[in-house]
Order: C-alpha cells, then structure tokens, then sequence
C-alpha cells in the first residue's frame, strides 16, 4: 500500500513581511486551490504573520521565522517566539532551538543573498536541515550545490516557493508523510521528494514594488 503524501511549502511570506503585499486570507486561499497541504509562514524577522495566518486556518499553517543573522537568513519552522534580527547564527540558532523549532539554512548557496561557505560549515550540524529548493534561486546550480551540501553533511532538505505574491504561491513544495510537530517532522522529512519548479527571475520586481508601496503608503495589515 503506497503512503500517501502532503506538499508542503516551507518558506512564504505575508504581508508582514517589508517586501510583500500578501494579505493572509488571500495566502491561505490561494494555497488551498493550488494544492499545497501545510504551508510555514516565514516573514522578514517576524511571527505576527503567520500567527494572523494560523487564526484564519490552523490546518494549513505552520507558524515560522525567516530569521536574519549577521551572516544570513535562517528558516525556522514551529516557532513559538519570535527571534530577533542580526544575531550571531550560532545564537540565533540556541534561540530557535530553546522552543523547539524546526530549523533549515534560507537559499545557502544564493550569491545574493549572504551565505560563505565558512558560515554554513560553522553551523551544519547545528540545524535540522538545508533548504534545497528556493523558487526564487533563479539559476538551478544555485539550488544543486544546495542539494549536494545537504547530502554531503548528511542533512535532509527543505522545500520553498519564497513565494512574495500570489504568483508564486503553489510552484514548489515537498511530498512527506504527514506530520503535525516539529518532532514528528524530523522523524519524517528523509523521506521527502521535491515538487517544484523555478520562478521568473521577474518575481523580484514584484517584491520591490512592495517596498516602494509601502514606503510612501503605510499599509494596514489584515
């Protein structure tokens, strides 16, 4: 008998986020029609997000942290308290750890976005997993040295649209068992396969219309 399977996206962001315009009862039913079974909320630095989410569909959401450190930016997953900005990884990582989250390297091998190869060896054996697949990784070696570290320090890999709009929502996630605690994602995540696809490079212009918007027009979170 075959196991049957959720998606789940790993890493997404609302309008709590500085560089999107995501409202959560847009994430939550856009998520749904696209097929994606958990989805962890991971705004910029913040829980009030996912938290807004949660409210509205406690079965979809997972509450989570893109947390940035002063090397990068770390996905946590099961958080219960939010951690603060540009931390040390290692002491990011003991705040994460301390609530039992979830926790995976955000788009390691991404040259924009911060991580050196000393910082992510400093830190492998310290979180549960490396994300693998970022949509947003516009060049698929980015994504395939990530799949490779993670193989190579024996670690399991993450899944994420990074979705910033609506867009985005859908285009990747991870097949696993089902699974309802951090705990229990642990136990199951070996076991995932990658569903997903890359997103136009153009997506980031739609994440820098959302920081000019909300720059000359404060926007009301809902």
């Amino acid at each position: 008998m075959t196991e049957e399977l959720i998606k789940v996206d790993f890493h997404c962001h609302s309008d709590a986020s500085p560089d999107s315009l995501v409202k959560p009862a847009e994430l939550i039913a856009t998520a749904r029609e696209r097929g994606i079974t958990r989805m962890v909320v991971t705004d910029h630095n913040t829980i009030r997000g996912a938290l807004r989410c949660k409210e509205l569909d406690p079965e979809l959401i997972i509450v989570g942290e893109e947390v940035q450190t002063t090397c990068s930016e770390l996905l946590a997953s099961f958080v219960t308290k939010e951690v603060p900005r540009d931390l040390e990884p290692k002491e990011a990582i003991a705040c994460l750890r301390d609530q039992g989250a979830f926790i995976s390297i955000s788009h390691p091998f991404d040259p924009h976005r911060g991580w050196q190869i000393k910082d992510l060896l400093a830190i492998i054996d310290l979180v549960d997993a490396v994300e693998v697949f970022n949509a947003r990784c516009y060049k698929p070696e980015w994504n395939l040295q990530a799949m490779e570290f993670a193989g190579e320090h024996g670690k399991p890999g993450t899944v994420g649209s990074d979705s910033h709009s609506l867009y985005e929502i859908g285009g990747a996630g991870l097949m696993v068992p089902a699974f309802e605690t951090a705990d229990e994602l642990r136990a199951v995540i070996h076991r995932g396969k990658v569903e997903a696809e890359l997103a136009s490079p153009l997506v980031h212009l739609g994440s820098r219309y959302a920081k000019w918007v909300k720059s000359f027009f404060p926007i009301e979170e809902s």
